[in-house]
């Protein structure tokens, strides 16, 4: 299983903090495809992605256990 963090308005959008995905193996770009299909948030384009804290690409792998992290630009004033 990876546990999908999410913040600021994908949180409102989907209405939990964090999902859950059974997978064992997939890459960032699979997660964010997921996410998109699976939930009406508009896009993910301009969103950050950490896996276990780090900031991760598209291509890189994520493995069961692993804990990814959507973080949306933010602005403050």
């Amino acid at each position: 299983m990876i546990k999908v963090l999410l913040f600021a308005h994908l949180q409102e959008k989907v209405g939990q903090e964090s999902i859950s995905i059974e997978r064992i193996e997939t890459t960032v770009k699979d997660i964010r495809d997921y996410i998109l299909s699976a939930y009406d948030i508009g896009n993910l384009e301009n969103v950050m992605i950490a896996v276990n804290e780090e900031y991760a690409l598209d291509d890189d792998m994520v493995k069961a256990g692993d804990v990814v992290a959507l973080i949306p630009p933010v602005s403050g004033g």
